[in-house]
């Protein structure tokens, strides 16, 4: 929290996630080169996401610190430190401290994991409690299939919802919030204090979870971070966007520029109005991981 009369700086770090399917490495040397002020390590099967060793040698090299830690809840790092997931939330809390990091951002349990999810609320408020690591439960959306219509297919226990649920700290994902139609400023709201942390990426009601360069998509990201800077935010905004559809490294590049260029414009104390140009590459309507 910022002074009396001393304007918020809110940091903006670049989740290694945007830089699929290149790998962590790359993440530190482009995060470096355009200045954003920390990365947030996405764990899964990059060898070099698992490792504390090869992390911190890393962000040593390239002289940026890592701010936060995901677990590796996803359905494609299912496998990634054993098949316990209640260990793994651990082990990434403990690779956060290691790491300096403050912050450790997880999924709610998916439904087939009911013995994960039995707990899983105590678990994170046992590992607050701990100290030194906030771990941030995400918002997710629910699972529409095609076959079922409109309705939902109940893929999360306790629920995809954290103002469901009893959560210390909680990390919005804009994308995520578009998937389920709800809105981002609303939900900045109605999170209040428990807000530690956001993935800023845009989206659309398409449906599926595509992780825009924020300002081309519908989820008015200016306005959520002009409020972030209202409320003194005191958490970072992490770049979390999709460029695994760019065709040169110049067009990823490009991509992680004007996402990096859009927070600070609009997280400034007073804000400077930036819309991102057009994308220099075709974004095929896929998921984003």
């Amino acid at each position: 929290m910022a002074g009396a009369g001393e304007p918020v700086t809110v940091p903006v770090t670049l989740s290694t996630a945007s830089v699929y399917p290149r790998r962590a490495g790359y993440a530190f040397e482009v995060a470096a080169e355009l200045g954003y002020d920390g990365v947030e390590v996405m764990v899964w099967s990059d060898p070099a996401t698992q490792d504390p060793v090869v992390l911190r040698h890393l962000a040593d090299e390239h002289g940026v610190p890592i701010r936060s830690v995901h677990a590796p809840t996803l359905l494609v790092s299912q496998r990634v430190w054993g098949r316990a997931p209640a260990d793994k939330l651990r082990r990434a809390v403990d690779m956060a401290g290691e790491l300096g990091a403050p912050t450790v951002v997880v999924h709610p349990p998916f439904r087939w994991q009911y013995r994960y999810a039995r707990q899983f609320q105590e678990l994170v408020h046992e590992l607050n409690e701990a100290g030194g690591v906030t771990v941030a439960v995400e918002n997710m959306y629910p699972w529409r299939p095609r076959s079922r219509g409109d309705r939902e297919l109940k893929a999360y226990l306790p629920g995809w919802d954290p103002a469901e649920h009893d959560y210390d700290a909680v990390t919005l994902d804009l994308s995520h919030a578009a998937i389920a139609h709800q809105d981002g400023l609303a939900l900045v709201h109605g999170f209040g204090d428990k807000l530690r942390h956001v993935h800023l990426a845009d989206g659309t009601a398409s449906g599926r979870d595509e992780h825009l360069v924020p300002g081309r998509g519908d989820m008015a990201c200016d306005k959520v971070l002009e409020e972030l800077v209202r409320r003194e935010f005191a958490g970072d905004v992490v770049i979390e966007i999709s460029t695994r559809k760019a065709r040169t490294a110049r067009e990823r590049h490009a991509d992680l520029e004007v996402a990096l260029k859009f927070a600070r414009a609009h997280l400034a104390p007073v804000p400077v109005p930036y819309q991102p140009p057009p994308p220099e590459h075709h974004h095929l309507p896929a998921d984003a991981w």
